[in-house]
């Protein structure tokens, strides 16, 4: 696995037009994460807070019989256009957009669409009747070590890192 992240908004050179949230202070505001299986398939990992429009995440992966690509943010159920801000003054489209002008992706409900809904439900089934969770404790320990390698990486300046396996 390796992995970069960046700064873009706290760079020297970095031109503040206002149409971007720039007031993180602790965290990267860009990050990428290109993870090769055991099997040789490879999986792209992009984040970014830095792109007009709003967030900007996904999970993609080129196999040798298939190609997967996840919009995990925004999820792309509804698109809309308005020519005029005011017009939309009063309504929620979607998390850090900048405008409301123009195409925007809007997020009937993102409670569902960002499966809140479904990981608070599945946590109370399984307080109620005892059950394992459908995310497990074996993929929380899996995902923390994969983003601990992601960091080892960045701090290593995009080296490869093994994820550790525990």
């Amino acid at each position: 696995m390796s992995a970069r992240t960046h700064e873009l908004t706290r760079l020297s050179a970095y031109k503040d037009a206002k149409l971007i949230r720039t007031d993180y202070l602790d965290i990267e505001d860009y990050g990428w994460i290109h993870v090769e299986f055991d099997d040789g398939t490879i999986g792209d990992i992009v984040t970014s807070e830095v792109v007009l429009g709003g967030i900007y995440d996904y999970v993609e992966v080129f196999a040798n019989n298939h190609r997967t690509r996840c919009l995990i943010s925004p999820t792309h159920l509804v698109d809309t256009y308005n020519p005029r801000a005011a017009q939309y003054e009063d309504i929620y489209l979607i998390e850090k957009a900048s405008t409301k002008e123009g195409w925007s992706p809007a997020a009937p409900d993102e409670n569902f669409t960002m499966g809140y809904q479904a990981e608070l439900q599945d946590f109370a089934a399984c307080a109620a009747q005892h059950k394992e969770p459908q995310s497990g404790l074996d993929l929380a320990l899996d995902t923390t070590a994969a983003i601990y390698a992601a960091y080892l990486s960045q701090e290593r300046r995009g080296a490869d890192v093994a994820v550790p396996l525990i």
